[in-house]
């Protein structure tokens, strides 16, 4: 903590005090939080108030790509210090954050040439949905009957009333259903829903060709998180999937949106996930580890199809009438502009094959456990589920918070991880070391033994 000279430096216990009475923390319930404060980071290491250092096995919510502390990445946001921390997008912009602008069309999958920014995923996703929603109603030859959305089962996309509305994960959103609209929700494209992995695709793009063939009309967009559904549990996409629903929609001329907020930025083992299978969407929707998980910029890239729709005389209204107040942040985009530059000088994305498959090795070694019911993995995105009867895959009783217990033992073991629900994830900074991998995996394997002692085998 960095106070000013006026500012009095607060105890340890005063900082718990006010961390569990004062601070209400997201996805966290209150009445049981115990206080988690941490004071520093280096590269992958964060370290607490107590001065007791965890790996950060999470990248701090899939966000830090290239460890804590970069020096390259400090060294840009002084620099943008020196020129302006803030200017508005609206009507305005700075020479950090067009640069930022040309260097994402520059990367992303062609026809992607327009960029629009704002400060976090969910809000990245809204963008998409309400441009597709515009773009319909406004171009050449409008289509104002094409007003709805398709989304998958287990989605999500978001806190915001639109990305919630298209998000599919009950637990999180139920809650929330009178304010949304509604969705056409397709099944969720699990890779195990078939005999293999290839009858799974076949049973999941068909869902999908039969939606959009019968209601293809009315259908503005389909929203996907492309490969994997992070917040689903890790549900893994069979191989082919993404390729197919964009043969799909653009056959049934539906827009598509790829939330790429997660599994972004290199978590695939290509900076964007939809290269993995060839696949150029209509908007593709970027956040987390844009700037190397230092500040919160997200940005909504697009087609100039989408892009001269919106084009026209003042009093014609065709104006995107949406904007965040710190959307194109100079600090942020500084930050961006450093953390792909990092991805080019250090050849992280050429480093990391070795590293994904470290990982596999010690997943398999997992897989084998009487509690573990599958190991998942796309990159440097891993997950283990646990279940109740590994022979007919009965789950635990979510209330039993086994999936938590795995991550207690973790933190003793001095590895920071956070579970969803029965499925525990490891999302380690890109950076990671073999070392690291090692460490982080061992603690996960510890984890679950301690967590499902009690039930012998």
């Amino acid at each position: 903590m960095l106070p000013t000279d006026a500012t009095p430096v607060p105890s340890r216990e005063e900082l718990l005090r006010w961390d569990r009475e004062i601070v209400w923390h997201a996805f966290t319930q209150m009445a049981g939080y115990e206080p988690l404060i941490f004071t520093g980071g280096q590269g992958c290491m964060l370290t607490d108030l107590n001065g007791r250092q965890y790996l950060d096995g999470v990248s701090s919510l899939w966000c830090n790509v290239h460890g804590h502390r970069h020096p390259r990445i400090d060294a840009a946001i002084r620099r943008q210090l020196d020129q302006v921390a803030h200017v508005t997008s609206l009507g305005a912009s700075n020479p950090t954050t067009i640069a930022l602008a040309k260097r994402l069309t520059e990367l992303a999958p062609s026809p992607l040439s327009h960029v629009f920014f704002s400060s976090d995923g969910s809000s990245a996703v809204e963008v998409a949905l309400k441009m597709a929603f515009q773009y319909w109603q406004q171009r050449q030859d409008p289509r104002p009957s094409k007003t709805k959305y398709v989304a998958l089962g287990g989605a999500y996309h978001g806190d915001t009333l639109g990305s919630v509305s298209v998000g599919g994960v009950e637990r999180f959103h139920e809650m929330f259903r009178p304010l949304l609209f509604d969705v056409l929700r397709l099944p969720e494209p699990d890779r195990r829903r078939g005999a293999n992995e290839e009858a799974a695709l076949q049973i999941c793009l068909a869902e999908a060709e039969q939606m959009l063939a019968e209601r293809h009309d009315e259908i503005a967009a389909l929203v996907i998180e492309p490969l994997v559904q992070c917040a689903a549990g890790m549900v893994m996409h069979p191989r082919g999937y993404l390729r197919g629903m964009r043969e799909l929609t653009q056959r049934y001329d539906v827009l598509l949106i790829a939330d790429e907020v997660a599994v972004g930025m290199g978590r695939t083992g290509t900076l964007f996930a939809c290269q993995q299978e060839q696949v150029a969407p209509d908007f593709l929707c970027l956040g987390k580890g844009l700037t190397g998980g230092y500040l919160p910029v997200a940005a909504t890239l697009t087609t100039d199809t989408v892009w001269q729709a919106f084009l026209g005389e003042y009093a014609e209204s065709k104006t995107f009438f949406h904007g965040h107040t710190y959307g194109g942040n100079p600090l942020g985009c500084a930050a961006a502009l450093a953390t792909l530059d990092v991805f080019d000088e250090e050849q992280t994305l050429a480093r990391m094959p070795d590293k994904i498959e470290q990982l596999e090795r010690r997943l398999a070694d997992m897989a084998e456990h009487p509690h573990v019911g599958d190991v998942r993995q796309r990159g440097l995105i891993g997950a283990v589920e646990l279940v109740k009867d590994r022979r007919t895959g009965e789950p635990f009783p979510w209330q039993e918070q086994r999936g938590a217990r795995v991550c207690d033992f973790a933190r003793s073991q001095g590895v920071w991880i956070r579970p969803l629900g029965n499925v525990v994830v490891m999302m380690p900074p890109l950076c990671i070391s073999a070392d690291q991998i090692d460490r982080l995996t061992a603690a996960v394997a510890g984890g679950i033994d301690a967590a499902t002692a009690d039930l012998g085998v």
